[in-house]
C-alpha cells in the first residue's frame, strides 16, 4: 500500500467530477449497505460544496476548491482499495468490515464514516492541497474554517436523518451513549492540529509516517466502537 503521505497526482479532478462518482456509488450500492449509508450524507455536503464555489461563496475558490477534492479522493480511494481486495487505511476498515452487519445501526454507519473521514483524511487532505497548490496550511484556514462549517451540516443531517424518533431513543438505548462519545467539533479541531503537525514534519520522514499510522490506527478504534452492534 502506498504511503499516506505520498505525493497527490499533479492533476486536480472537478468537484463535480466527484460528485458524479459518488452518485454512481449510490446508484451501485444496496441502501442499507454501510458505506451507501455514509455515501449519501458526503454526497449531500459534496453537492452544497460545488453550488458555494459556483456562487462565489469561497474567498479562494481554487484552495477551497482543491482541498474538497482531495479529501473526498481519501474516501474514494478507499472505496477503491474495499473493492480490489486491497486494505483500506485502518481507520476506514471497521465500516468496511461491518457494513452488512444487522445489529449496526444506519446512524452509526454514517458517524463512523464521518469519524474516519474527518479523524484522519482531513489531515492529510490539507497537506496533499498545500503540496498540490505550493502553499501552507496557514493560507488555507479559511477555506479549512468554511468547509468545516459545511461538516457541520453533514452532522446535523446525519443526525436529522437517521436518528430515531424521541420515543424510540431513550437515555438506556445504548445508541445514546455511543453518540454522546463521539463530537464532530472536536474531531475537526483535532484535524486542524495534526495537518499542522505533519506540515512541520514533512522533512522528517520517519517520523510524519509514525504520526500518520497512530493517527490512523486511533481513528480506526474510535470507528471500531461507534460500529458496536446493538440490540434492536
Amino acid at each position: 500500500m502506498a504511503s499516506p503521505l505520498a505525493r497527490p497526482a499533479a492533476s486536480v479532478p472537478s468537484v463535480d467530477a466527484v460528485v458524479a462518482r459518488m452518485r454512481a456509488l449510490d446508484a451501485a450500492l444496496p441502501a442499507r449497505d454501510g458505506v451507501a449509508v455514509f455515501n449519501r450524507v458526503y454526497l449531500t455536503v459534496t453537492e452544497e460544496v460545488g453550488r458555494r464555489l459556483d456562487a462565489g461563496g469561497f474567498p479562494d475558490p481554487r484552495a477551497a476548491g482543491t482541498l474538497d477534492v482531495r479529501f473526498a479522493q481519501r474516501y474514494l480511494a478507499a472505496v477503491d482499495a474495499a473493492g480490489e481486495d486491497r486494505r483500506p487505511p485502518a481507520c476506514w476498515r471497521p465500516l468496511f468490515q461491518l457494513r452488512r452487519h444487522p445489529g449496526v445501526r444506519p446512524l452509526q454507519f454514517a458517524l463512523a464514516g464521518v469519524n474516519a473521514h474527518i479523524g484522519h483524511d482531513l489531515a492529510l487532505a490539507v497537506i496533499d492541497t498545500c503540496r498540490t497548490l505550493g502553499c501552507e496550511p496557514a493560507e488555507l484556514e479559511d477555506e479549512f474554517d468554511r468547509v468545516g462549517e459545511l461538516l457541520v451540516a453533514l452532522e446535523e443531517r446525519v443526525r436529522e436523518e437517521l436518528m430515531p424518533g424521541p420515543d424510540l431513543l431513550q437515555i438506556a438505548d445504548p445508541l445514546t451513549h455511543l453518540l454522546g462519545s463521539w463530537s464532530l467539533e472536536r474531531a475537526r479541531d483535532a484535524a486542524w492540529a495534526a495537518a499542522r503537525a505533519l506540515w512541520a514534519l514533512r522533512y522528517c520522514a520517519g517520523i510524519a509516517e509514525e504520526f500518520t499510522e497512530r493517527l490512523d490506527a486511533a481513528v480506526g478504534f474510535a470507528g471500531r466502537m461507534l460500529l458496536t452492534p446493538l440490540p434492536g
